[in-house]
Parts: C-alpha cells; structure tokens; sequence
C-alpha cells in the first residue's frame, strides 16, 4: 500500500484515520477535511479515489503517468496541481514531482521520486491548529511552500562550487574537466529554469485569479511562496551570468597568459639569434678571413656578442617582455 498517512481532520485537529475508498461528506465551512499522502500509488489507487472523491479522469491520468511540468487545471470546483521537487545528487540535479488534488474537503498529494517526506510538513501542520483550521487551500500552499524552499539549497549548493571555480579561474588555469563542469552545471541550470518558470506561473495564478477551494485570505501566503520562486530564478539567472563570466574570464587569462610566454620567447630567442648568427658567419670555414689571423679577433667578438646580448636584454627588460 502506498498511502503514507489518510486523516480526517476537524477544527485543525486529526479525528481518525480514513480509508482511500471512505468517502467523508463535510460541512462547508472548511472546518472538517481529509488529507491523503500516497507515494508511487498505482493506477488502481487512483483510480479508487477518483470514485471515492470525484476526481477528473484527466487529472488522474496525468497524476499516474508523472513526468508532468508544474501546472494548474481547474475541473468544475476541484483543482488539480502538479509542482516538480529538486535536489542534488552528486552535483546533478534530481527531480520529483508532487501532484495535489484539491477540493473542498479533501486533500491528496501524490508523491512520485521524491527525495523529502511530507511527514515533517503534516507535523508541523498539526502542530499548528489554527492553520489547520482554515482549510485545504493553506495546506496547499503549505505544500508548495515546502517544495519551493527545497530549491534554496540545491541553489546556495551550486553557488558555492561556482564562487569555488571562479577563484580557481584567477589563480590559475581552468582544467578540461572544470570546463566541462562548467557546461554541465549550465545545462542544468537551464533545465532548472525549465521548471521554476511553469511554478511561478501555477502560483502566480494562485495569487492572481478567483479559484473554487481558494479563499482570498489565502492569497497572502500563496504571494510568499511566489517571491521564494523570484528569489531562486533571480539565483539562477545569477549562476548562469557567473558562468559565462568564469568561462569567457578564463579563456582571456589563457590568451593573457600565451601572449606573455609567446614574448619571453619570441625575446629570448632574438638574444641568442645574435651569438647564432655570429658563431655561423665563423663556422663557414672560409680560407681568407682577417679577423682569424688577429690577436685581438676573439675577444673583440665576444664582447660584441656579449654587448649587444646585454643590450637586448636591457631593452626587453624595460618594454616587460621579460
């Protein structure tokens, strides 16, 4: 069975537990609800709180097939909401999705591959009776609140290791695997966005627009969990300008830094052209060569090698190619 907890409540308080296939008729003040948490539930599961709660054939579709991006569908005075969970995994970003069927007295989320229990989160809740008691839309937004907030450390996470990279970019030259790490964190930031851009738009409309199950009191607490989503996509937009500016800095220091090897070089070697070209002219082995029969021939060349290297020396010294 993949039903972690299935509670009635009443006035913010658990009552009992219910079965999936127990259908509950609440008053309509909000007061009494139920909430259901299933993970990984099968079809037929759903397909029994469809019949228990009325819920949309296409919503349970969507909610047993998974891999949907965050959305929002109304069907008649039920709403139907997908939001996607992230986290790091050995530097790559996972992601879950979290579907949310809600009415006006009941609750049901449906957990698929995610990593954080919503065991703290109903705690929390119940610890807290006066939420509790204002009805599902707060525990919705709970729930969102709870899935917005895991973003904030997958973000910091990745800020941190490319503040780390950026410092080794200035210190010294970026190794292949950090570059390629540099275009893998990028692709997952853009896929990242993918998902923060659909969640502000489903919370959005939450703040926005007059939905059944939603009371306008609520929509406070729905405008807080929007400003987490702005907060991470202004982090990410942030990561991914970091990048660039890592990547695109990096490949200057490496031109920076091949332009002043390539000028030692280019200085050293116009230093020893000069007893090259020198020592060649002597070397051609020709029969009458003044300067061979003179005692002072030798020394005199060297110190016109060594003079003219010492000067050439001085001259590279002072324009700092060496």
């Amino acid at each position: 069975m993949s039903v972690v907890a299935a509670f009635l409540y009443q006035h913010g308080r658990r009552v009992r537990p219910v079965e999936i296939d127990e259908r509950i008729d609440c008053p309509e003040d909000k007061s009494q609800f139920v909430w259901v948490g299933l993970v990984d539930p099968s079809l037929d599961e759903l397909r029994t709180l469809q019949k228990s709660y009325g819920l949309h054939p296409l919503s349970v579709e969507d909610a047993a097939k998974g891999e949907q991006l965050p959305k929002l569908d109304i069907f008649g005075d039920q709403l139907f909401v997908v939001a996607r969970t992230a986290w790091l995994d050995e530097g790559d970003i996972r992601y879950g999705e979290t579907a949310i069927f809600v009415g006006h007295s009941h609750i049901i989320s449906v957990r698929r591959n995610s990593s954080r229990s919503h065991s703290a989160l109903r705690q929390q809740l119940e610890a807290s009776p006066a939420l509790l008691h204002q009805g599902v839309d707060y525990i919705l937004h709970a729930i969102l609140d709870f899935i917005v907030d895991g973003y904030l450390p997958l973000g910091e996470t990745l800020e941190d290791e490319v503040l780390a990279m950026e410092q080794r970019a200035v210190d010294s030259f970026l190794a292949r695997t950090e570059v390629n790490r540099i275009f893998e964190i990028r692709r997952q930031l853009i896929r990242f966005q993918r998902v923060l851009v659909p969640t502000a738009e489903v919370v959005g409309k939450l703040v926005r627009l007059d939905i059944p199950s939603i009371d306008p009191e609520a929509r406070p607490y729905f405008n807080d969990v929007l400003d987490h989503v702005r907060r991470v996509q202004a982090m990410t937009d942030g990561l991914r300008d970091v990048l660039s500016s890592v990547f695109e800095f990096s490949s200057l220091l490496e031109q920076q830094r091949t332009g002043v090897i390539t000028r030692q070089l280019a200085s050293w070697a116009a230093i020893l052209a000069v007893p090259t070209a020198i020592a060649g002219i002597y070397g051609m082995n020709f029969t009458h060569m003044p300067e061979l029969n003179s005692a002072w021939g030798y020394p005199t060349v060297m110190l016109v090698i060594a003079a003219v290297c010492i000067g050439l020396y001085v001259r590279f010294k002072r324009t700092r190619w060496l």
